[in-house]
Order: C-alpha cells, then structure tokens, then sequence
C-alpha cells in the first residue's frame, strides 16, 4: 500500500502563484537572496543523496533564479570538496537581482556555453566526464518551446545518460500544465520549493521529474490565505474534513441507498462491478435496476446487492419517485441510444446524486448541450467520469493542457468531471481543481472505469458532495490498485477496498 500522508496541505501552485508567495515573503521582510541561498542548500543536500564524496558535477545555469540556485549549489558543493564546473548559458553580464549577487557570492569560475563547432565539441567532453548534472536552465515559469543551441544543449544532456538533478523543474517543462516545450531534460530526481505545482503531477512533467523532493525554504505559509490557490494535489489532507465516518447510532438506512442501473442480458457485468464497489465504498444498500431479460444472469451473480426488474423510461420515474433512493449510477454496459438519452433525463429530472459514466455520456455525443442543460436543473450533485474518448466526444470544442480542459468542461456542464488517466483531474464548476497520483498503470484494464463509478456512487450516497466524493473515490481506487498490484482485474478492486478503508479510518481517528 502507497498511502501517503507527507502533504500538510493539498495545494499546488502555478509559477504564477508561486511568484506571488514570493513575493509576499520577501515583503514581509525575508531577503529574496535568503531564500535563494536556502533554495540552494536544498539543492545540495538532493545532490549529495546522489553521489558519492569526491564526485564530478556540472552545473547549467541559466539567467534566472533557478541559476541563481545553482550558483549557491556550487558554492556549497565546492566547499564540500566536490569536482565542480559550472557552464552559462548566456553572459554573466547579463545576470540581475538575487541571481547576480549569488554568482558574486559563488567565487567560482563559469564558463559559457560555446556557439558553434568549439560548443558542440566542449559540452560533450565535460557531460562524459561527470558523475551528475544539476539543471538550473529554467524552472517553472517556462512558457516558450527550446529551440537552437538550448535545445541543442538538453538533447545533449539526455543523451549522455548521466544522472540529473533538476532544480524547481526539468528544463522545457511548463510547470503549470506539465507539458513539454520542445524538448525537455530528463531528471532522477527534481527538487522544487515550498510545494509542487501542477507541471509535478501532470503527465509527461511527471515522468520527465523522477522523484520530487519538496524542501521548506522560508516562504511563510500564511501566503495561502492571500493567494487562495484553487488547484490541490488530491490526497487525503484535501477531502478529510468531507469523509463520511461511521456513527455509532447510524444503521443501513443512514448511510445510503445507490442504485446501479444494469444493461442488457449480454452486457450486465459492467453495472455489477459499478454495484458491488458502492457498496463496499459505504452505501447502506445498494440496488440493481436490471432490465427483465437480465434478472436470471443478475441474479445468479448478486448476494449482497438487491436486484429490481425495471423497463422504460415510466418505471425509471416511478422508481426515483421513492425518496430513500439517494444516488444512482448510469452508463456502465447501459447501451448506448436514445432509450439510454431517456434514462438519463428522467434521473437528472428526479434530482438525484448522480453519476453518468460510459455510455450515458457517449449517448449525447451529438446534443451535448441538451445533457449539460438537463445537468444544471439537477438539484443534487452531477459526477461525470470520461476517459479521453469519451471527454472528446461530449466536450469537442474544449481543448488545452488537460488541467485547463478539465476546468472549461466542469463549468461548461455545470457538473463535477473525472477527467480519467494515468494523472486523472478531478474539476468542479466552481473552478477547484484536483490532480491524482496515486494510480498504478495496472489499472488500465476493463472494467476499472466501472468501478471507480462505482465507488463514486457510494459516496454520494452517503452525502458526500460532488467535488469531494470525485477526489475520494479516485484516491480510494488508486489505492486499491497499488494494494492488488500486477495482474490486477477489475474484480480485484473492491475487496481491496476493505483493507484501504481500514487504513483510512485508522488515520483519520488518530486526528
């Protein structure tokens, strides 16, 4: 199990916002080159984890604060009796600020990267000659591709195969959507300050970061309250104050009763998976509406879940005219067409908690608009779970980095969005943003997308808000995932449930 408790707080900045913390720090009264020169001896202590004494570093400093960084690095590394050569990328005249007084403080020799041929020689000679490079380049605020003789330079760099250390951000990732500018550099490990941005999370910035270490550099962390950031990391420090504990009075009826609409005889598993993850998420009971023609292959599969016969539209209103019913869960193995269109409206019209996943959102492919209508009379919350596919079909004039996506698609339908992958993002309306990452790649397989839904429609019923249920069922199947591990089936996942749950509870009664 991978669970992880290290955030003290879920935020995630953009390099906007982090310049702003900034900012309010050094207003405060703490010296912009004090927090450079904690920045630096962060970067120290990530670089010493990673070589032995003695070693030979290179350090690429580019203009900014990231090379003001690593100037200090270098500093304190030659100090410690490190082989040291530093490389600019352009001239120390044109150095300014904090990042000019740490290259005074360096008392080193830099050397410019050559132009040309003598350039192009030099940086591989140096690169096969070191045990690790520090990338200071750019850091988060990069918003411009590499090109020419710095692209030229990070090719260079990955191509060597030597150990990188980057400083903030690999160098052509943007940190606020996590996509790569170009070309990028390919770290083992990333240092950032004070907290991640999203570029961390997001994929490929993720992957091209390796390990994050987030060190504490003296940025007062009351710079929240004045910055409100409204994207997170989504961990349990996000949505804890949202989980539904247990009472001790509380009984079945208290917690819920989701109902799970099942296809056709040919295609019911997907809404019995959907079933089975609700209930184990919390509901108090869990029904199957399954169309006649399913009831025997339903039943013969079903313990703990009730089953209901229901056909048509009328028996859909008829059956959400019963208030206990509290969630429902539509589209997994549903089918797609105009009497799924039909379901769909009749559910959001009973004002329900609701989730419409697979094919209740393929079959609005061609009115979109009619679904995110029918989405904001519903006076209970909407959960809607697309993969890419599906995001495409309903949301085709939305594009952007996937945060940004995320983000228009939620107010455009007025609903939460599960923006589903490998770095899943979890949007509401009213602009919060989570990014996932805790999911292992074995969860790419059939079915997992049921039972995320499923889980969603257990919280919900449980009363969980929209935005909140979306974050905790995503953490909650990422984990489940990491607990089955390879050779995991969709199946898998709910009886992990059990042991994450447990684990969950424990902690959250500790606090």
């Amino acid at each position: 199990m991978t669970t992880d408790w290290r955030s003290p707080h879920p935020f995630l900045l953009s390099p906007t916002e982090m310049g702003r913390a900034d900012r309010l720090t050094i207003e405060g009264g703490i010296a912009g080159i004090e927090l450079m020169e904690q920045a630096g001896r962060a970067v120290v202590r990530a670089a010493v984890e990673l070589v032995s004494a003695g070693a030979q570093i290179l350090i690429l400093c580019g203009p900014g604060n990231n090379g003001g960084d690593g100037f200090i690095a270098a500093r304190c590394l030659a100090a410690m009796g490190y082989g040291i050569d530093v490389l600019l990328i352009s001239s120390a005249d044109r150095l300014k600020g904090d990042a000019r007084l740490a290259f005074e403080r360096m008392g080193l020799p830099a050397e410019r990267i050559a132009e040309g041929q003598e350039g192009q020689k030099r940086l591989p000679m140096l690169l096969d000659s070191v045990d690790l490079i520090i990338d200071g380049l750019f850091g988060a605020g990069l918003d411009r591709p590499l090109e020419g003789e710095i692209k030229q330079i990070v090719d260079a760099v990955n191509d060597s195969g030597k150990p990188v250390l980057a400083i903030d951000l690999p160098s052509g990732v943007n940190g606020a959507s996590g996509q790569k500018l170009g070309s990028a550099v390919r770290a083992q490990r990333t240092v950032t300050f004070f907290c991640e941005k999203p570029g961390h999370l997001l994929f490929p910035g993720r992957e091209l970061c390796g390990a994050v270490v987030v060190a504490q550099i003296g940025i007062r962390p009351d710079v929240f309250g004045d910055i409100r950031p409204q994207t997170f990391e989504n961990a349990p420090a996000l949505w804890r104050h949202a989980w539904p504990m247990a009472s001790q009075q509380g009984h079945k009826y208290t917690k819920g009763h989701a109902v799970v609409f099942s296809g056709s005889v040919s295609s019911t598993g997907a809404a019995r998976l959907g079933a089975a993850a609700a209930l184990r998420a919390g509901a108090g009971l869990v029904t199957l509406a399954s169309p006649p023609d399913a009831m025997m292959v339903n039943a013969c599969h079903l313990t703990a879940v009730m089953l209901k016969k229901l056909a048509g539209e009328k028996a859909v209103q008829d059956l959400l005219s019963d208030e206990r019913y509290s969630s429902v869960l539509i589209g997994p193995g549903f089918g797609i067409g105009a009497g799924t269109r039909s379901s769909v409206e009749a559910i959001l019209r009973a004002s329900r908690a609701t989730v419409l996943d697979a094919d209740a959102l393929t079959s609005f492919s061609e009115t979109p608009e009619h679904l995110f209508s029918l989405v904001k009379l519903c006076d209970a919350p909407v959960v809607l779970t697309p993969h890419e596919g599906e995001f495409a079909r309903i949301f085709p004039q939305v594009e952007g980095d996937k945060l940004a996506r995320a983000r228009l698609a939620a107010r455009l339908s007025g609903a939460t969005l599960i923006l589903k992958g490998a770095d899943t993002v979890i949007a509401s309306p009213d602009g919060r943003a989570a990014i996932n990452h805790n999911a292992p790649p074995w969860l790419a397989t059939a079915g997992s997308g049921d039972v995320l839904a499923g889980i969603t429609t257990g919280l919900l019923a449980q009363g969980v808000s929209g935005f909140e249920a979306a974050c905790q069922a995503v953490w909650l199947h990422g984990e489940a995932g990491n607990i089955v591990g390879p050779g995991l089936i969709a199946e898998d996942l709910a009886p992990a449930l059990k042991e994450v749950l447990r684990a969950l509870v424990d902690k959250f009664g500790e606090g």
